[in-house]
């Protein structure tokens, strides 16, 4: 069975920016391209990816990279089921995080797939706590 993943926002942004742990997202991608792995992301995480290009770079950058996110090896999530709306919602209650954090985390939990990450303020707490399993592409 191919290994499944989750990505969170950040570790999307540090694909496009190159940021540290590029080559862990690359390498996921190229994964999933050739059927390796399945990818999937919430399109309220999306919606996070494009906010912060949309800040920082400006419209035409954020309309290229959705542009590009939509050709990816990613399969965009477009809704929220009752059961991530449930787990989200138990975990963003239990670790006080953003809505953004928890639907991702009730993603992976769902769909019993590793979430791809590196925001480890966020989700240390819940690494040492639930069962998620998480994809750290960075220390």
């Amino acid at each position: 069975m191919a290994a499944k993943y989750v990505l969170d926002a950040c570790a999307l942004l540090a694909f496009f920016y190159q940021e540290e742990g590029f080559d862990t997202v690359k390498s996921a991608l190229e994964q999933a391209d050739i059927g390796n792995t399945k990818i999937y992301m919430n399109k309220l995480n999306l919606f996070e990816v494009y906010y912060d290009v949309l800040r920082s770079q400006g419209l035409q950058r954020a309309e290229d990279i959705y542009d590009v996110v939509l050709k990816l090896p990613i399969n965009i999530i477009d809704g929220i089921s009752d059961s991530v709306f449930r787990e989200a919602g138990r975990l963003k209650t239990q670790y006080k995080m953003s809505i953004a954090d928890s639907i991702a985390l009730g993603e992976s939990a769902s769909l019993d797939a590793y979430i791809l990450t590196s925001d480890h303020k966020e989700f240390d707490p819940v690494e040492r706590n639930e069962k998620i399993k998480f994809a750290w592409i960075r220390k």
